[in-house]
């Protein structure tokens, strides 16, 4: 018999948190929990979009965003902010080793997003250490 908590706990934890967003902002279409070094750790989704891959991409998106930040001495990079014409994707930090990454439908609340995006990550950063 086996204590503590499994990994399998943690993950339901996580994605929980990751559902409770999107109740407490139901512009918020997905969200993903990822790892720095761009694996995949929580993410409710749209069946069309592959969770590995978006990992990837939001690994990338960060690695550049920190290059750009320092090159353009804007100091340490506090979150990536995209807007389509469709709606918006934006990652924040959620902790040391991860970040919360959303997409938001275009008539979204901002303020709201990237409030409750804030109390999301701190959350995350919770039940990662």
């Amino acid at each position: 018999m086996a204590f503590g908590v499994t990994f399998e706990n943690k993950t339901a934890e996580l994605k929980n948190t990751l559902g409770d967003l999107k109740i407490k902002v139901p512009e918020i279409e997905s969200a993903a929990i990822v790892s720095i070094e761009g694996l995949p750790i929580a993410s409710v989704l749209p069946q069309e979009i592959e969770e590995a891959r978006l990992a990837a991409m939001t690994a990338a998106m960060l690695s550049l965003g920190e290059r750009v930040a320092q090159e353009m001495q804007r100091g340490e990079l506090e979150k990536i902010f995209i807007e389509g014409a469709y709606g918006y994707i934006i990652t924040i930090a959620a902790g040391p080793n991860a970040v919360l990454t959303v997409s938001a439908r275009k008539e979204a609340k901002l303020g709201l997003v990237f409030l409750d995006m804030a109390r999301a990550a701190s959350d995350v950063e919770r039940l990662l250490t």
